[in-house]
């Protein structure tokens, strides 16, 4: 039994390195060099090529790199009897919640309006507003949902959450499904956190928007295939929003010919809100591969039916 990586960002031989140091054993290879494929076992995947998967006959594991899952569910070429596993990297929740914060503070004290006006040589002081004055909408309550939720009740933030199923969540409100416009009425900063599934794909949609309150702000860090973009910037232009900011899109890098990277009230970077770190995820995978060979039951396996 082996694993072999794939992945298509470069970081192969970094990964491959950091799991060979931490267990010299393995017998592991990157898809990119010639390696047995009726060996392999266990697959570690970041957003493969679609079908490629179909190469190994004797796959047994298929665990992502990442939280996300997405990509795998996209490619209909995989044997559904294979499990799924994803990581929980406690790096990743704290990452995501500080980058979600100092978004929402660059809008509410108009960072980005001045960063615009330097360039212009405008001198012009604004208002700004405060976190406790400020009810975030958090659209997604799971692990990295929650954690934002912490950190933001900490700053002392009026916080407001949606899930499948109604709950509380340390004395804050989860709204359920059937609650979703009673959520969004409230939440004057919508993040979106959710899994992308056929459920939630184009969720943030002018439908949506229209429920929120006139001036809302919208911060995806999620997947991209949440958004409508053409949605969204039909409701900023016609001022019902203020304005978004987006991690993710429908594709990576984002084509230069797309309007939002004119769009002034559109900000961007580059899917750098939260990244996996070696170190936590290392030992998961090896763990989850420790137990393939067992016959243990694996860690972090994925619902099929949830999508997540």
């Amino acid at each position: 039994m082996a694993i072999v990586i794939i992945r298509q960002d470069g970081k192969i031989d970094e990964w491959k390195q950091k799991l060979l140091e931490a267990d010299p054993s393995l017998e592991i290879y990157s898809y990119l060099e010639e390696h047995p494929a009726e060996k392999i076992s266990m697959v570690l995947v970041w957003k493969h090529p679609r079908g490629i998967l179909a190469n190994y006959p004797n796959l047994k594991c298929l665990a992502s790199f990442g939280a996300g899952v997405d990509f795998i569910f996209e490619d209909n070429t995989i044997d559904p009897s294979i499990p799924i596993t994803r990581v929980i990297d406690p790096f990743l929740a704290s990452d995501m919640s500080e980058f979600v914060i100092a978004q929402i503070l660059n809008y509410l004290k108009n960072l980005h309006q001045y960063d615009s006006d330097k360039s212009q040589g405008v001198w012009q002081p604004l208002p700004y507003r405060r976190l406790k004055d400020t009810t975030v909408g958090i659209l997604g309550m799971g692990e990295l949902g929650q954690a934002l939720a912490r950190d933001l009740v900490a700053l002392g933030t009026q916080v407001v959450g949606w899930a499948s199923k109604a709950r509380e969540f340390e004395g804050l409100k989860v709204y359920g499904s059937k609650e979703l416009t009673t959520f969004l009425g409230q939440s004057e900063i919508l993040v979106c956190l959710l899994p992308l599934t056929p459920s939630t794909e184009g969720i943030l949609s002018r439908q949506l928007f229209a429920e929120l309150p006139k001036g809302a702000y919208v911060i995806n860090v999620a997947r991209g295939g949440h958004l409508v973009d053409e949605d969204l910037l039909k409701m900023i232009d016609n001022g019902h929003l203020s304005g978004a900011c987006l991690d993710v899109y429908h594709r990576e890098p984002l084509e230069k010919e797309h309007p939002f990277w004119q769009h002034p009230k559109v900000h961007m970077t580059p899917h750098i809100a939260s990244v996996s770190d070696i170190a936590s995820v290392v030992p998961q995978l090896l763990e989850n591969y420790s137990r393939l060979l067992s016959g243990e039951p694996l860690k972090n396996e994925v619902s099929r039916e949830k999508g997540y």
